[in-house]
């Protein structure tokens, strides 16, 4: 493969990958639009030789390289070289990985090529919603219950059916969170957008560590001391089962370790959602990684426990002081 063009080193953070140009042919699809783009790489909608829709990811990272309007290859500088090919690896693996799983949870990887010295991965094309989305628009209507219990539920369960696949093939998705599941119009649950190259360059390089996105990234994703494992997964479904009950992400996972008010703040959601409920998501959301699930299986198993739910009862008191302290907190809360 032929070395990228390089670009010079003061002009890597001010310029943004220009997107590849409608009409592009990549490995015989054709591109119609972007239609994401993240610190990772950029998504297109395309036509497959059939004239069937596809999803094509490109591997771009925006803090190694960059690219001209109209150009198809990516410009990196040689000191970031090695560290762009060393995730570029990566995402190919993570392509190649991804392609032997199938399951209705987990995003449909179709192909994977390398081509304008980068490489891409085609996938199904989605139509729907992410969770994200929905959490904002349920947490505007401003009901006690961002969504109904027995929603969430079934969500995760769904969620939690891929990701066990996932991990039985001995990959992590190291980027869970609302963004990252996608509801189609059909009613199902995907995860999508792993994090494999990410966290590939996360070893290499102290500046990929901001995007880890705050609130869903275990405690260990910050340390370069502690393994991680499918209890780092499982910690960021808990985030995710805690915003669609709060309609908030949870606070970074160091300013817990300095003033941990998480418990205090499920409290809240006492006597709204079954303290079953709550007390999985505390479990799933413990700072330290052995204290949480250590499988999948074990947090299914917790989750689609029978009987009877159990919940808090509260006092009038205890209502009135929540509301007056929910009210004001959503004062403070920024919109997310």
């Amino acid at each position: 493969m032929m070395p990228p063009l390089c670009l010079p080193l003061q002009n890597m953070t001010k310029v943004k990958p220009s997107p590849l140009p409608p009409e592009t042919l990549i490995g015989g699809y054709r591109v119609i639009r972007k239609v994401a783009a993240g610190g990772f790489g950029l998504v297109y909608l395309a036509i497959d030789t059939d004239g069937q829709q596809v999803a094509v990811k490109e591997y771009l990272p925006a803090s190694l390289a960059s690219r001209e309007a109209g150009s198809l290859a990516p410009k990196v500088h040689p000191d970031k070289l090695s560290l762009y090919r060393l995730g570029l690896k990566s995402f190919f693996e993570e392509g190649r990985s991804l392609a032997q799983i199938s399951h209705p949870s987990v995003v449909s990887v179709l192909n994977f090529f390398r081509e304008n010295e980068t490489v891409y991965m085609v996938m199904n094309y989605l139509e729907g919603a992410s969770l994200q989305e929905f959490i904002v628009t349920a947490r505007d209507l401003k009901q006690a219950k961002v969504f109904r219990e027995s929603t969430i539920r079934s969500l995760f369960d769904e969620i939690l059916r891929g990701l066990r696949i996932v991990h039985q093939h001995k990959m992590l998705h190291l980027d869970i969170k609302p963004a990252n599941i996608f509801v189609t119009d059909d009613n199902k649950s995907v995860l999508i957008d792993f994090g494999a190259a990410r966290e590939v360059l996360n070893k290499e390089g102290n500046f990929i560590r901001t995007m880890y996105t705050p609130g869903f990234a275990a405690p260990e994703m910050y340390r370069r001391d502690t393994s991680m494992g499918p209890w780092t997964d499982i910690y960021a479904i808990g985030a995710c089962m805690y915003a669609c009950m709060h309609g908030y992400p949870p606070v970074e996972a160091p300013q817990r370790a300095t003033g941990d008010k998480i418990a205090a703040t499920m409290k809240h959601l006492q006597g709204i959602y079954s303290d079953d409920l709550i007390d999985v998501v505390q479990w799933c959301m413990a700072l330290d990684p052995v204290s949480r699930p250590q499988s999948v299986f074990a947090l299914q198993k917790e989750l689609n426990k029978s009987g009877e739910r159990r919940y808090t009862k509260l006092t009038v008191g205890d209502k009135v002081r929540m509301q007056f302290e929910t009210m004001v907190a959503s004062t403070k809360s920024p919109a997310r």
